[in-house]
């Protein structure tokens, strides 16, 4: 579990920020927010699919020829 230290005459808002930073970072809110609902394995493997196309589609190119 993440965790900010908060300094003395530290403003909470910016303790929030890093906090909210770091979840982000390790991907902790995205995981609690995939558990929230029972997902079937084919509306699954649909979003997997679609993930990968537009991974696909925004890839750079670097070798056209």
């Amino acid at each position: 579990m993440p965790s900010v230290k908060v300094r003395p005459g530290e403003p909470i808002d910016k303790a929030l920020r890093a906090l909210k930073k770091k979840l982000d970072k390790e991907g902790v809110m995205k995981t609690a927010k995939a558990h929230r609902f029972y997902d079937k394995p084919s509306v699954k493997s649909r979003a997997k699919s679609k993930a990968a196309l537009k991974y696909k589609k925004t890839k750079p190119r670097f070798f056209n020829f």
